[in-house]
């Protein structure tokens, strides 16, 4: 852990909310935005957000599982989300998005006309901007909480229970 949390706080809220009151709490509303808004699949949403927690190396993210209405991607589907280009369990969409997420974390200056030329044949202009600006939420807040440790030393309130 990189930073000295009070004693008696949660280490997340502490960050999140009350560190940075100008930053933390809109940073918050942008991170559930992302989960409470989102028009995506729940299987092309969760291959890309594990494929970034992944790649961030954020523990919590990799444990993360969204959960609609009662409803979350079956065991096994991190696994398959690192066998992204040869697994058999994911349609197109799910593969893209999976793809996307790597690319956008690791190489993003060598997305090319191919690549937008298959993401166009199967999300809309409006799929593809929400996509990336989850993908951006992801890296962002992902990198934060894994580079200082919380990672590893809290859960969000709606996790606790997990």
């Amino acid at each position: 852990m990189q930073l000295e949390i009070p004693d008696g706080k949660d280490p997340i809220m502490w960050v999140w909310g009350e560190l940075v009151p100008g930053i933390g709490p809109a940073a918050a509303a942008f991170s559930g935005a992302v989960y409470e808004h989102t028009t995506l699949g729940l299987r092309e949403f969760e291959a890309a957000r594990l494929r970034v927690a992944q790649i961030n190396g954020c523990l919590f993210c990799q444990d993360w599982r969204t959960d609609r209405d009662g409803e979350t991607v079956e065991d096994g589907f991190d696994t398959e989300v690192e066998r992204w280009r040869t697994t058999g369990a994911f349609d197109d969409r799910t593969r893209l998005a999976a793809e996307y997420a790597e690319r956008f974390t690791l190489d993003h200056h060598g997305l090319d006309d191919e690549f937008w030329g298959r993401m166009g044949a199967h999300y809309s202009q409006a799929e593809i901007v929400e996509l990336s600006m989850c993908l951006g939420a992801w890296i962002a807040f992902g990198r934060l909480n894994h580079v200082l440790g919380l990672d590893t030393q809290c859960s969000l309130p709606s996790h606790a229970g997990r």
